[in-house]
């Protein structure tokens, strides 16, 4: 059989050109030419109501988007807060325990000074840091002078014309000793900036500095050194150095990271985070109330990705954070298990537990004339936060001990009875009581975010809301390649169609310090060393996505495509704008013949954002940031029905004005 155009065709020419003598043949000929052009017709018509198409009807909303929809997921792994986005430079800033404690901090002695360096455990600035480093210079010269040294997370970032801040915790038995700090160059030994704190004594006393460089070279190839110029014992302990930091926060942030999060247009943050939450053992917990205060007072905790946490990013500053940011917190609370299958009973024994949860939100939202409101004011921030979610525990379906229902239970019941108003989210399936909502993760190959694209189309509407708390597709190290980037934006589709019920999402994990030694879990969203840092193209997908969403999912329909070819559309009546996100997962382009039923009228000229490749393993790295990045350019516009052509392996915003 003939299939095609081209042997559809060839057929009916065979047919009209039959040669058919006399009077029937004169008719039959006829006849085959009538049906000859019908059937042409038909054809005709076939190939255009078959041709790829979006259709749009600006005027059929079919859900509200949730304002609340794009996010972001944050815990201590990857080095994303200590070495990566909080802004201390100094590592082991409080001296470290066991073997290896000292890895951090070695001898800064001349040819003509000499100088030991250990760990005292009689000795320290307070109740929760209870160790000091003591530096016994025994032999020393202005010229030569001795002490320590510290090599930062990965070296410490230098540039031209800024101001550090710094700082530490001492004492000594030679009152009066100066204390020299100075950042030195690695390679060069050229100092970029110092400065001299005096006034030591016999007491534990804060020592605070300013560095400040002139016109020096960028680098991150430093060290920060504190030396003193004759013999004497100095006992040291948090000692700290920070560059400017975002909006200028004391104990901030890093800006560059700031940055780009605030690019993505988050509208909340998932804290402290999900294992960092539970820790490896219960007394390993985020701890909150061990996280507040001065930083003296913070005993510092293991993360269960196996290095210790200076607890600087303490609960205080996460919901800075989301202040900087103009963001909610989505406030996850510590429910009673934890890595190593240890668990609370639900019960007298959970009832700590849940106070302390009960703490941490009046912590957050309460007035300055409530007893842990107070201590917030106290720590510096008398305005309460908003919150409207809280989360109880972390994927507590891993907990083998089947706890989750009577725990999930008795935490929901306290916090309604005394906080009505707050959504609880949890972190399993539950039977006791209904949740608000249910944290779902995901981490998927690319075929698998393909092929499932459409996994909450069909979605129960009877049922909880649902958090996508922790998704991603997994596909590129350090950080995801642009056919993650493909694959996560027909995810990202599935989930802006059906954000009736898909109220939040947060890709994880968000940081990563490139590093050797800095990654425990690949596919991650940013990349940064010390210096610099950069997006993947998937954060470039979440960027694109989060910058160009409206207020309602309108009707649409992708017909005639081919596979890994996904579209969501939503429309901000009040701006007039319809935001058409379409993803291109194949080789080929792929043009659109789309139509918009509804609209009076259409601009013009539309905006067409677009991330694309040559092949699906292009990206982008710490020496290449700017490899895959979005370009943007005016499309011309016909009228409500228009073609569109969509570059291969292409994610697209196409914007347009009604």
């Amino acid at each position: 059989m003939l299939t095609g155009n081209r042997g559809f065709k060839k057929t009916l020419s065979r047919l009209s050109d039959a040669t058919m003598p006399g009077y029937y043949g004169g008719v039959m000929k006829r006849q085959l030419s009538s049906f000859a052009f019908i059937c042409a017709l038909v054809f005709s018509l076939s190939l255009t109501a078959q041709s790829p198409s979006l259709n749009i009807q600006v005027d059929h909303p079919t859900a509200k988007v949730s304002p609340m929809l794009y996010g972001l997921m944050t815990e201590e792994i990857n080095f994303s807060y200590d070495g990566g986005l909080y802004g201390e430079l100094v590592k082991d800033r409080v001296v470290g325990r066991g073997f290896g404690g000292l890895s951090h901090w070695t001898m800064a002695a001349g040819w003509n000074s000499a100088v030991n360096i250990s760990m005292d455990d009689k000795t320290g600035p307070s109740a929760a840091l209870t160790r000091s480093l003591k530096v016994s210079v025994t032999a020393a010269t202005e010229r030569a002078p001795a002490g320590v040294q510290n090599d930062g997370f990965w070296g410490i970032p230098v540039r031209p014309r800024t101001t550090y801040t710094g700082s530490f915790y001492a004492k000594t038995d030679n009152a009066g000793v100066p204390v020299t700090v100075s950042l030195q160059n690695d390679q060069t030994g050229v100092t970029a900036a110092k400065a001299t704190v005096t006034g030591l004594t016999g007491e534990w006393k804060q020592y605070t500095f300013t560095l400040k460089t002139a016109d020096v070279p960028v680098s991150s190839n430093n060290h920060l050194i504190l030396t003193m110029p004759k013999p004497a014992t100095v006992w040291f302990d948090l000692v700290s150095l920070f560059p400017p930091t975002y909006h200028g926060r004391v104990n901030g942030n890093r800006i560059d990271l700031m940055e780009k999060m605030a690019a993505m247009h988050p509208k909340f943050l998932r804290m402290p985070g999900g294992n960092y939450l539970e820790g490896e053992h219960i007394p390993d917990r985020f701890d909150w109330k061990k996280t507040i205060g001065p930083l003296v007072d913070r005993p510092t905790h293991p993360s269960p990705w196996r290095y210790r946490s200076s607890d600087g990013m303490g609960l205080l500053e996460f919901l800075e954070w989301c202040e900087d940011l103009k963001i909610e917190p989505v406030l996850a609370v510590y429910a009673g298990y934890s890595l190593a299958q240890e668990h609370v009973d639900p019960g007298p024994a959970l009832e700590p537990y849940v106070q302390d949860a009960l703490d941490e939100i009046e912590y957050v939202t309460g007035s300055a004339d409530t007893k842990w409101g107070a201590v917030r004011a106290k720590n510096g921030h008398a305005a309460p936060f908003p919150l409207h979610y809280i989360e109880v525990g972390n994927e507590d379906w891993f907990d083998r001990s089947g706890s989750y229902d009577g725990r999930f239970a008795q935490f929901f019941k306290a916090i309604k009875q005394r906080y009505p108003e707050q959504q609880v989210i949890a972190t399993a399936p539950v039977k006791g009581v209904t949740p608000d909502v249910l944290d779902e993760h995901f981490y998927m190959s690319a075929e698998k975010s393909f092929s499932d694209a459409n996994h909450y189309d069909k979605t129960d509407r009877k049922g909880p809301k649902i958090f996508v708390g922790e998704w991603a597709t997994r596909e590129g190290d350090p950080t995801p390649n642009l056919q993650s980037a493909l694959a996560d934006s027909a995810w990202m589709t599935g989930m802006e169609r059906n954000s009736d019920i898909i109220i939040m999402e947060s890709y994880a994990p968000l940081f990563v310090n490139v590093n050797a030694g800095g990654m425990q879990w690949p596919s991650d969203l940013i990349g940064y060393n010390a210096l610099t840092s950069y997006g993947s193209p998937s954060y470039w997908a979440q960027v694109m996505f989060g910058s160009n969403v409206g207020t309602e999912v309108v009707a649409s329909t992708l017909a005639n495509t081919e596979t890994r070819v996904y579209a969501s559309v939503t429309r901000d009546e009040k701006r007039r704008k319809i935001f058409a996100k379409v993803v291109n997962g194949t080789s080929e382009a792929q043009a659109l013949s789309i139509s918009i039923e509804g609209a009076s009228k259409i601009a013009p000229q539309a905006k067409l954002t677009t991330l694309s490749g040559k092949t699906p393993n292009a990206t982008n790295t710490i020496t290449h940031p700017d490899a895959i990045v979005p370009v943007v350019k005016s499309v011309p516009v016909t009228g409500p029905k228009f073609q569109q052509s969509f570059a291969p392996y292409s994610v697209n915003v196409l914007e347009l004005s009604y």
